[in-house]
């Protein structure tokens, strides 16, 4: 296996075991550019779930302070929405990166 494409699938694969620290350490290490997109890509596709996950949680609080006080019930509703939908986008991002690492490979 070419040592470049282990790299590059490797990137997407560490969303199982190092997220950030290991793009970020590819990218810098790296002098190959396909590499370092790679990389580049993987990293973004790992920031998404957290960018998100921290807005919408501000968004969140945001409501229950401001929005529905006294119904509890569309609350709830609120934070299921949430959990729910933070889990099918998180689960989206880690298929996606599984099946970029392996078009790297092939």
């Amino acid at each position: 296996m070419d040592t470049n494409k282990g790299l590059s699938a490797l990137n997407y694969f560490s969303v199982f075991f190092a997220p950030f620290i290991v793009p970020i350490i590819v990218y810098f290490v790296s002098s190959d550019p396909e590499v370092k997109r790679h990389a580049m890509r993987a990293l973004l596709s790992h920031l998404i779930p957290v960018v998100l996950g921290v807005v919408l949680f501000i968004l969140m609080f945001v409501v229950g302070v401001f929005g529905v006080q006294g119904n509890e019930e569309t609350m709830f509703v609120f934070w299921i929405i949430f959990v729910l939908g933070y889990g099918v986008l998180y689960l989206a991002i880690t298929i996606w990166n599984v099946v970029q690492g392996i078009k790297v490979l092939r």
